[in-house]
């Protein structure tokens, strides 16, 4: 069984990481925009292509986070919660 200070120094690697995660996602989708409508820079890039990209982003955005964010003690899911203080599944203190 892990100790709580374990726990704690686990579940704060895993919400850095899961900020990084949607501040690089938001970042590659507003470069997928920017691609798009800066043309005269860019070159031409279809709609199509733009928005298969950002589909990919967002799914390779939802597995990461369906790998990432889970209790460091008992390795469930913790939902939608970013500021989770403690798991809903276990119980364990996560902050």
């Amino acid at each position: 069984m892990k100790k709580e200070q374990q726990i704690i120094n686990e579940f704060r690697t895993k919400k850095n990481r899961q900020y990084l995660a949607i501040a690089m996602t938001l970042l590659l989708l507003l470069i997928c925009i920017l691609v798009y409508k800066r043309s005269d820079i860019f070159g031409q890039v279809s709609k199509n292509t733009v928005f298969s990209a950002q589909i990919i982003i967002i799914v390779l955005f939802i597995i990461f986070s369906i790998i990432n964010w889970r209790c460091p003690s008992c390795n469930r899911y913790l939902g939608h919660d970013i500021s989770r203080r403690k798991c809903n599944k276990c119980g364990k203190r996560l902050e």
